[in-house]
This record gives structure tokens, C-alpha cells and sequence, in this order.
């Protein structure tokens, strides 16, 4: 157990960040699920540009590793582009 102070606040400060960011990345995965999920290609287009700037902000804050949204944008991406034809 914590014998500081500042080890306390830590603790309280990791638990406070780690539900922020728990938060934030399952918004993430709903929004890219849903938009997976659709199959209207102008609804598609729509919430594009709002999943890949979710996916672009929360790399930019570590939630998630810049790979990784790089990765889930061009999945996305593939999938609207496949609707359009």
C-alpha cells in the first residue's frame, strides 16, 4: 500500500485517467462498430469524418498508439469506399 502523500494523489489521479480514457476508447470502438455495421453508403459518408477525427484525436492523446487509428481509419475507409461502388 501507498506509505506517501503523493503516492495517494497518484493513485486517485491514475483511477480518475484510467476511467477517462476506458470512457473515450469504447466510444471509439462503438462508433467504428457502427459504422461497420451500415450499409447505406451516404450514412456511411456522413459519420466518416466524425469517426476519423474521434480516431485521430484520441491517438494524439495516447489512448490509443497512432498505428493503431491509422489502421482502423483505412479499415473504415475501405469499407465506405466499397459501399459507394
Amino acid at each position: 500500500m501507498a506509505n506517501h502523500k503523493s503516492s495517494f494523489k497518484r493513485i486517485r489521479q491514475t483511477a480518475t485517467r484510467r476511467l477517462h480514457n476506458r470512457y473515450y476508447a469504447k466510444t471509439m470502438r462503438n462508433a467504428v462498430r457502427k459504422l461497420r455495421a451500415m450499409t447505406d453508403a451516404t450514412e456511411a459518408q456522413a459519420l466518416l469524418p466524425k469517426v476519423q477525427k474521434m480516431l485521430d484525436k484520441l491517438a494524439k492523446r495516447n489512448i490509443i498508439h497512432k498505428n493503431k487509428a491509422a489502421n482502423l481509419k483505412s479499415s473504415v475507409q475501405l469499407h465506405v469506399n466499397a459501399l459507394s461502388k
